[in-house]
């Protein structure tokens, strides 16, 4: 494996680097309803807005950081893109504990489902219900789940296509 220094560092990939895979699932998911953000809007968000503490971010840095050829940004850096997706910066350092982890992506799926309008619907129709009513709401939701021959949860967002969620 590489030294890390860059320049001879093309066999470097996402999946090699921790912060690269953490920051293309967010990327992935993390976004308003419609497309996903650009690495030019982001640094141009992170660069323009005194919210970041005037960190200065180039569209080419963010891509380096996101395919695994930079894997070092500076803690103003890491804080500001934290900051941008509103997780942790531990989740990006990679930190975490893996129940602390899991619960920041599972808080990712929640908010990408609830971008599905009809999601939304169901879900604050259950608000207030009894707990015996909403379990009894969750086996209704699982069986017609089975009857469709979808998995028995939905798949993690970027997952391929029919591979369930952990």
């Amino acid at each position: 494996m590489g030294s890390g220094t860059g320049a001879g560092g093309d066999k470097s990939s996402a999946a090699d680097s921790p912060l690269a895979g953490r920051l293309n699932y967010l990327f992935a998911n993390m976004h308003p309803p419609g497309a996903p953000y650009t690495n030019a809007h982001v640094a141009d968000e992170i660069s323009h807005s005194d919210e970041y503490g005037g960190v200065s971010l180039t569209e080419q840095y963010l891509s380096m950081l996101r395919n695994g050829k930079r894997t070092n940004p500076s803690p103003d850096v890491l804080r500001a893109l934290a900051r941008f997706f509103a997780v942790p910066v531990g989740y990006l350092l990679g930190d975490l504990s893996p129940s602390q982890t899991e619960r920041i992506e599972e808080e990712v799926r929640f908010l990408v489902a609830m971008r599905d309008q009809r999601v939304r619907g169901i879900a604050l129709r259950a608000v207030g219900l009894p707990p015996e009513v909403q379990d009894s709401l969750t086996t209704i939701i699982s069986q017609f789940r089975q009857q469709m021959n979808l998995p028995p949860e939905p798949p993690a967002p970027g997952a391929p296509e029919g591979e369930a969620s952990r």
